[in-house]
């Protein structure tokens, strides 16, 4: 292990690469991340950071978020194969009608999606700026895409817009019921429940905290409890621990994990930087297009 974390910081000095991790990958890999964080972090890091190869420690939309931004550096991901099921559940036909069906609309798409996707938004949003965004558009009806769950979290915080939702989700999230959480209340019943909103609205409703996961980590920082129901993907432990070495984390179930996510190794992040390979190519056009949204969600969350 230390020979491998040591290859990768040679490797990352000869490829002069910068690896960004997500929460959600497995500890390890956060371990040796320059910067690890949310996807609106990661976006931000990714448009700052000026190193020649950026390699995307996550799943292909955040590689391709990275690519639209920084079209002349090099973004290689460690396993093409690590994708995000969500950000395919929305096809261009059900945007086209949305568009038909109503007028004053925008297009919110939430950054866990393709580029292709993007392309037809007319703002992206993440989980931790989505409020500030939505809230900020002059258009009263939000066609929200493609997660219905934050879609809806966001829409009962602003009832002056009308919103239409989407029916993606994140299996993940989905998988944390009300059930198991009132369940992990009963036998931890000094903790506070801090929950994504990519959780669907009868686990929202039980939250002491709703928030993104960078957000569930500063509020539990913050917090003077020491005790903690976590309903999000369980790679968040590995920061929420190094932060609060002192308090302590409960899951709600055994499938708050991301397969994709997990999919993330040492290995495949030494391979990769190695050889350069997995390596993001959009089309000009298309990459211009996806990158409108982006630039306009930098520019209302600032």
């Amino acid at each position: 292990m230390d020979e491998l974390k040591k290859e990768i910081e040679q490797l990352k000095k000869e490829r002069n690469a910068v690896l960004l991790a997500h929460y959600y990958v497995d500890d390890e890999v956060q371990a040796i991340a320059d910067y690890v964080g949310d996807s609106y972090y990661l976006a931000k890091v990714a448009l700052k950071e000026s190193k020649d190869v950026i390699c995307f420690a996550g799943v292909n939309f955040m590689g391709e978020s990275a690519k639209i931004l920084n079209p002349d550096r090099m973004v290689v991901m460690p396993d093409q194969l690590a994708d995000c099921p969500m950000a395919h559940m929305i096809d261009i036909d059900k945007i086209k009608q949305v568009r038909e069906e109503y007028d004053d609309l925008a297009v919110v798409c939430y950054i866990n999606s393709t580029a292709e996707i993007k392309s037809y938004a007319d703002v992206c949003v993440t989980s931790s700026n989505a409020l500030k965004v939505v809230s900020s558009l002059p258009q009263k009806n939000i066609f929200f895409i493609p997660d219905e769950n934050l879609g809806r979290y966001i829409g009962s915080q602003l009832p002056e817009k009308n919103f239409i939702y989407n029916d993606g989700f994140c299996h993940v999230h989905r998988s944390i019921t009300k059930e198991n959480v009132l369940k992990a209340k009963e036998v931890h019943p000094e903790a506070e429940v801090l929950v994504h909103p990519e959780c669907t609205p009868d686990v929202v409703a039980l939250g002491d905290y709703v928030g993104s996961t960078s957000g569930i980590i500063n509020y539990a920082t913050a917090s003077d409890k020491d005790t903690f129901i976590i309903c999000t993907e369980m790679g968040v432990l590995y920061e929420l621990k190094q932060k609060n070495p002192g308090k302590t984390f409960y899951s709600v179930g055994h499938r708050q994990f991301c397969p994709n996510m997990k999919r993330i190794t040492l290995e495949n992040v030494r391979d990769t930087l190695r050889d350069l390979k997995n390596q993001v190519e959009l089309p000009e056009d298309l990459r211009l297009k996806a990158k409108k949204a982006l630039d306009e969600m930098l520019r209302i969350a600032g």
